[in-house]
């Protein structure tokens, strides 16, 4: 692995002017999972409404470490992902990045490594305010189960979750 600062990072590691890009949409989880493909499903749909090189709209998987680097060299960080707290399936939680970083248990490796350790992970190298510009937005998961589809109450969710960012997205918000 290269260091923050190494080819990995692509030149998104270095938050100049230059280098850094104004949004930055992180789409988590597994489309081959239901309603676990929500983060991926709103990036896939704000590729529809994107306008600009300043916004970078990221498919990132299961990957946790790709959120790490991409989080640095942003001014802003929206990262979209399902949760399961028992809430209502499709409620929609939207909190700072701060709050939702959790340190990852012994075992620490790239191939476990989810979005909230990556962060709480860039904390640690970085400093405090590495998330500050970073914000969360979990929909609540109904099912999931193996399938491609995801359920009508988080489908309708990630279309509120998409109407909230496309603002952004095109520069407005």
């Amino acid at each position: 692995m290269s260091s923050p600062n190494g080819a990995a990072c692509s030149g998104a590691c270095e938050a100049s002017p230059e280098a850094a890009v104004r949004l930055v949409v992180i789409g988590c989880g597994n489309p081959a999972r239901q309603d676990d493909g929500v983060g991926v499903e709103v990036v896939r749909e704000l590729r529809r409404h994107a306008r600009g090189a300043d916004v970078e709209l990221i498919d990132a998987g299961t990957g946790g470490m790709d959120v790490m680097f991409r989080v640095r060299g942003a001014a802003r960080v929206v990262i979209v992902d399902a949760c399961r707290s028992g809430s209502e399936p499709g409620a929609i939680f939207r909190l700072p990045a701060r709050e939702a970083t959790t340190p990852a248990v012994h075992g620490f490796s790239l191939h476990g490594l989810r979005w909230d350790h990556a962060l709480y992970a860039g904390t640690r190298m970085f400093g405090d305010a590495f998330a500050d510009h970073a914000e969360v937005i979990l929909v609540e998961a109904q099912d999931l189960g193996f399938g491609l589809e995801l359920s009508a109450a988080v489908s309708s969710a990630a279309a509120r979750v998409v109407e909230m960012l496309v603002p952004l997205v095109q520069g407005d918000g």
